[in-house]
Parts: C-alpha cells; sequence; structure tokens
C-alpha cells in the first residue's frame, strides 16, 4: 500500500498534504504529456518529410533507369518504392524482348534474297509463230 492509501485509511480523508503531492503529480504527469505529444508530433512531422523524401528519390532513379533504356516505354515501369521500380523494369524488359524475337521472326519470314534472281531463258511457248521468228532472228 502506498503512503496515500494508509493516510486515507487512519483519517478517513486525504490530508492538504497529499493534495499538493497529487497537484504536483499531475502537474508533472500533464507536462509529460505535452511533450510526447510534442515528440509524437515531430515524428509524424519527420515521417511526411522522409516521404517525400523518398517518392523524390524513386522518381529520379526511375528517371535515371529510363533515361540508361530508351527501348523500354514509360508507361511499363511503375512503382512507389526502388524494389518495385526494379521489379516492374524487369517485366518490362521481358516485355520488350519477347516483342522484338516477335519482330525479328515476322521479319526474317518475309526476307527477300540479296541480289538479283539467277538468269533463266525466256519462255517461249506464250508467244506467236511470228513473235517467235522476229526473236530467233534478232538473236543472230
Amino acid at each position: 500500500m502506498s503512503e496515500q492509501d494508509t493516510e486515507r485509511e487512519d483519517t478517513g480523508s486525504i490530508s492538504p498534504s497529499s493534495d499538493i503531492e497529487g497537484s504536483d503529480a499531475g502537474a508533472e504527469a500533464q507536462q509529460r504529456i505535452a511533450g510526447l505529444e510534442a515528440a509524437v508530433l515531430s515524428g509524424q512531422e519527420e515521417a511526411a518529410l522522409l516521404k517525400d523524401a523518398l517518392a523524390t528519390a524513386v522518381a529520379k532513379y526511375r528517371k535515371a533507369i529510363l533515361s540508361r533504356l530508351p527501348e523500354i516505354p514509360e508507361e511499363l515501369v511503375r512503382g512507389e518504392t526502388v524494389d518495385e521500380i526494379d521489379a516492374s523494369l524487369e517485366l518490362a524488359t521481358q516485355i520488350v524482348s519477347r516483342v522484338r524475337q516477335q519482330l525479328d521472326a515476322e521479319e526474317s519470314s518475309k526476307a527477300v534474297p540479296a541480289g538479283a534472281p539467277p538468269r533463266t531463258t525466256p519462255d517461249l511457248s506464250a508467244l506467236a509463230p511470228s513473235e517467235k521468228i522476229a526473236y530467233g532472228l534478232a538473236q543472230r
């Protein structure tokens, strides 16, 4: 039991000296609460500043990555943290690689051989007899 409890039991009421001690403790508690509230507010303000700094750093990181890799579309790289940016960058790189492979495969299937085709003799079967004679005389 505390002194204050024993004092209550002895006299049945609180003495004036215990009221003074209680009011000092209450004032001290109020001061402590006010100090803790100020510390919480300060911590919240600091957290907000750190969030802003993180957002700025992540935006600069994203911009630096995209400037280094111009083949990656900006729309494919998203995120609010460096890890999210890295994950979306990996996915974007895979997408770009797949599209590039598909385009290369499509282009190679439409490939035209380099140079002129080999020479063949003309097909004279479709010519009229007079044209065949004129062609033969021109060859001499």
